[in-house]
């Protein structure tokens, strides 16, 4: 039976900020843990609810803020410099609210009806096996990279189902916790904290309700799409929501390099000269480019998260050219802001790859920020160049 949904009263974005920077000393004192754990700490998951952070892209219908993407990617860059894995795992929480907004009524009230505060992990890539049956389909599948599937209780999970024509349609099923099991096998050299281990999952039945068409979400098609007339945020695809927190913790990291680089570097002496490394030439000059690369980085991304909240006033859906600068925008941003951790953790000297510096844990993780299928700037690079040459787009490059 489902309880009554407590509506919040919109937030302003400085409010919704305030909460999370508060939290963020005890995030950090966690990264440790986190990475031991190989997961996000239940502690910050619980701190994380309170801020409302998760409720950033649910309707408000069921209680959500329906944060625009500036306002939510601020609070993902200030809380990926206390804790990457932390960030990752919970913006993912926070983002696959905007995507589940796009399935249908019956499904959503499923969701958030009984339980408001309800989050979906993911692992979308079209891996599921796939039987038809009445009514749906049943699932099976080895599903990875479900990032913060400890503390989720959904998720949503891709494979391609032949259309009418006989066509291979990418999908997404959405599944009830109790639909899959958890395999522990996160065991990686970057993102230790995000916890993103394999749903394993046995021929599950998902009824029709819950299945949606990638490309008709990615068209203004899907069955929930025109749900919310009002809102400012779900008059768009999903992906560049779903994708949005990748380049924001990217920068987090990135600016949280620069202060721990200054703050590690500033007293460093040369062990054999006796030398002070935070006044020498060399330091001075990469903290400079590095300082003036993460600004820039910064600046691109607000731009392009201002374009996003722009569209959404004005209820503008996005072209193809536009949805393709989002895209290859923000992977452009990771790239510099990987970049600009290199140069740093290149001059922070051997005591830096302790465990114990904070440093070679930021390293391991910017690098992590451009390993995704989305970031991937080679891709990037060229659905951009295809687009500004007038080309049709690469099915194989999405």
């Amino acid at each position: 039976m489902s309880q009554a949904v407590t509506v919040l009263p919109q937030p302003d974005a400085a409010t919704i900020l305030e909460k999370v920077q508060a939290i963020l000393p005890e995030i950090a004192a966690r990264a440790a843990q986190a990475e031991q754990d190989r997961m996000v700490p239940a502690e910050n998951i619980a701190l994380l609810k309170q801020t409302g952070l998760h409720r950033a892209f649910q309707p408000r219908a069921y209680g959500g803020l329906e944060l625009s993407l500036p306002e939510f990617a601020q609070c993902v860059v200030a809380l990926a410099g206390a804790c990457g894995g932390t960030a990752w795992a919970f913006s993912l929480l926070c983002t696959h609210s905007h995507q589940l907004a796009m399935f249908p009524k019956q499904l959503q009230d499923e969701i958030w009806g009984g339980d408001p505060d309800a989050t979906a992990s993911s692992s979308i890539a079209p891996f599921g096996r796939t039987e038809e049956t009445e009514g749906g389909i049943l699932f099976s599948g080895e599903m990875g990279w479900s990032s913060g599937c400890d503390h989720a209780q959904w998720a949503i999970v891709g494979f391609n189902r032949l259309n009418a024509a006989g066509e291979k349609t990418y999908c997404f099923a959405v599944l009830p916790r109790q639909d899959y099991t958890i395999r522990d096998d996160w065991f990686a050299i970057g993102m230790r904290g995000s916890g993103s281990k394999t749903l394993v999952i046995d021929k599950a039945f998902v009824p029709n309700h819950r299945i949606q068409a990638a490309k008709d979400m990615m068209e203004g098609k899907s069955a929930g799409f025109g749900l919310y007339p009002d809102s400012k945020i779900f008059h768009t695809p999903y992906r560049p929501y779903f994708a949005s927190g990748f380049s924001a913790i990217s920068l987090g990291i990135a600016e949280r390099m620069l202060q721990a680089f200054k703050e590690k570097t500033r007293n460093r002496v040369r062990a054999y000269t006796g030398a002070n490394v935070g006044t020498a030439t060399p330091a001075l000059m990469r903290l400079a480019e590095s300082t003036h690369q993460v600004a820039a980085a910064r600046a691109f991304l607000e731009k392009t998260w201002d374009d996003h909240r722009a569209h959404g006033e004005a209820k503008r859906y996005p072209s193809r050219e536009t949805l393709t600068y989002w895209r290859t925008n923000q992977a452009y941003a990771v790239k510099m802001c990987v970049q600009a951790t290199n140069r740093l953790f290149e001059a922070a000297g051997a005591g830096a790859w302790f465990e114990t510096n904070e440093m070679q844990r930021l390293f391991r993780d910017s690098h992590m920020t451009a390993a995704h299928a989305y970031t991937d700037y080679d891709v990037c690079a060229q659905i951009l160049g295809r687009e500004l040459m007038g080309l049709e787009p690469d099915p194989t490059m999405i």
